[in-house]
């Protein structure tokens, strides 16, 4: 994959649906590669809503976030269960759309999110911003995003998703899969 390619499937979405929010996460290299400049107008004119880069932090909000911001696009942080209440101030400010709250540590895939560990997070997370609280890492099952979504503002399920496509389950039982865990987050 390429972020032209990435761009292109942005662009022949956006001809057919001009409201779905598109959030691309990923690094910062291939932006700084494609230059920031020539990245946000393509990002924009292809219908990107909003950025995680995971690799860059607000210390260098200079070199991507206000420019981002500027452009009209959302520059969304990773708040994680690690981020204290002395850098939470920090992870917050330029941020903007909604705060992605990383329910555990290690990596993406590995773990499960629990309700009851997550609440108490995004409850201080709240106390600080009026920006929705997003959560994501270890949901994999509906019964997950039931319980995530009912202590945040939504959650996000990647790996799960990316599982099944990986192990080439038919496109009907990838989308069946799809709605089963957006029914138990709608149903929190």
């Amino acid at each position: 994959m390429t972020l032209a390619r990435v761009l292109g499937m942005v662009r022949a979405f956006r001809a057919g649906d001009k409201t779905t929010p598109i959030v691309l996460m990923g690094y910062y290299n291939p932006i700084y590669s494609r230059g920031v400049d020539r990245f946000l107008t393509d990002a924009t004119e292809a219908g990107i809503d909003g950025l995680i880069v995971v690799d860059l932090p607000p210390e260098e909000d200079d070199e991507l976030c206000i420019p981002a911001q500027k452009a009209g696009l959302n520059f969304i942080r990773l708040a994680t269960p690690t981020t204290d209440d002395k850098r939470l101030p920090k992870v917050l400010q330029n941020t903007s759309g909604f705060v992605y709250y990383v329910s555990i540590t290690g990596i993406t895939g590995a773990g499960a999110a629990e309700a009851g560990d997550v609440g108490p997070e995004v409850a201080r997370i709240k106390a600080s911003t009026d920006l929705p609280v997003i959560v994501g890492f270890g949901i994999t099952t509906p019964d997950q995003a039931r319980g995530i979504a009912g202590v945040a503002d939504g959650c996000v399920v990647g790996s799960a998703i990316v599982k099944d496509i990986g192990a080439k389950k038919p496109v009907a039982e990838v989308l069946a899969n799809v709605a089963a865990l957006a029914r138990g987050a709608h149903s929190a």
